[in-house]
């Protein structure tokens, strides 16, 4: 698809990683494979004689120079750049070829993506990546999404009660996610805490990987969630910037939640989702935005979920009254900006 310069004003590029299971490999195809990939640890790890595609190679370099040569340890997703790997969607499951070290034309494998991918994206580079017997491989794609034009802001107020608060300028009734989640997070806190009185070190590493996927499968529903809600309602959503949100000493217990719970990681997962849509998506500066009263802008104060205004003793859910603040900060912008937002709805 290609675009005039005033078309191309109107549009972003978006970029998401698709994820993809490495079907059953024949004996050879998994030789080369699982050969390729071990060549290419070794080579981050200094023996650049290691047999490793010409082009992995020159990937490797790059990604070394990234980390300044500091790698931890544990393996390394082999890294294909986008020139060298090919993936045939007309094929069903869909065929990768991945370049290796001395075999012309790589080898072709079957892979099955939790999403399709379709002729309008491009391939960018990709990963792949061993899990015990197992091979994934993510790959980046990209494509060209028309901007929407907001007429609502949707703001996400992120604590620790609700990993996220939302409020939108169309409807004001507040939305609150992440009771599962903090259900999940405390369960294998204790379980964790349990294990190591008894020494299980290796039984807290299993369900450490055991609570990262759950973790991620709830984060991702509510992202979704929220971004569906900006499509439906034509609105740009609007989020505190998170700089400097873990810093500073709270109390034991309460850094413990806080370290906690993964707010860049959503942060990232409704961006680029959002981005993918057209949504568009703003930080705004959340300073005092959990002290001051959306009601009056005047200082209150917070006792655990309760929000009381000493000036005009207004009181709502403390995180309902961030999102709201967050939500009259992004308005101020876009009418700054020059966009017609409908008038908010207020209460």
């Amino acid at each position: 698809m290609s675009f005039s310069e005033s078309e191309k004003s109107n549009y972003v590029t978006a970029r998401k990683t698709i994820k993809a299971k490495i079907l059953e490999l024949k004996r050879e195809e998994e030789e080369l494979l699982r050969r390729e990939y071990e060549s290419f640890q070794r080579y981050l790890r200094g023996e650049k004689s290691a047999m490793v595609y010409s082009a992995t190679k020159q990937a490797a370099e790059r990604f070394l120079r990234r980390l300044n040569g500091k790698l931890k340890e544990g393996e390394y997703p082999l890294m294909l750049r986008n020139d060298t790997y090919r993936i045939e969607i007309e094929q069903s499951p869909y065929l990768l070829k991945i370049p290796v070290y001395g075999v012309w034309g790589g080898i072709r494998v079957p892979i099955r993506t939790h999403e399709p991918i379709t002729g309008d994206m491009g391939l960018k580079e990709a990963k792949v990546i061993r899990r015990g017997n197992e091979w994934f491989i993510h790959i980046c794609v990209e494509k060209k999404v028309e901007k929407r034009i907001p007429k609502n802001v949707l703001a996400i107020d992120m604590g620790i009660r609700w990993v996220a608060t939302t409020v939108n300028s169309s409807n004001p009734v507040p939305k609150f996610y992440g009771r599962e989640l903090r259900r999940v997070r405390g369960r294998f806190f204790y379980l964790r805490r349990s294990l190591a009185m008894k020494r299980a070190y290796g039984a807290i590493k299993k369900i450490g990987d055991r609570e990262r996927r759950m973790v991620n499968d709830i984060l991702h529903k509510i992202s979704r969630r929220i971004v569906d809600e900006a499509l439906e309602t034509d609105a740009m959503i609007a989020m505190g910037n998170l700089k400097g949100i873990r810093d500073g000493d709270r109390g034991k217990r309460f850094n413990r939640k806080l370290n906690g719970f993964p707010y860049r990681k959503l942060s990232k997962l409704i961006e680029y989702k959002a981005r993918w849509l057209g949504i568009k998506v703003i930080k705004v500066n959340e300073k005092n935005t959990s002290k001051l009263c959306h009601k009056c802008g005047n200082r209150g104060t917070r006792k655990g979920s309760l929000f009381k205004c000493q000036s005009c003793n207004y009181s709502c859910n403390a995180d309902y009254n961030g999102a709201m603040n967050i939500m009259k900060r992004a308005i101020r912008y876009m009418w700054m900006a020059g966009a017609e937002l409908t008038q908010p709805i207020t209460r």
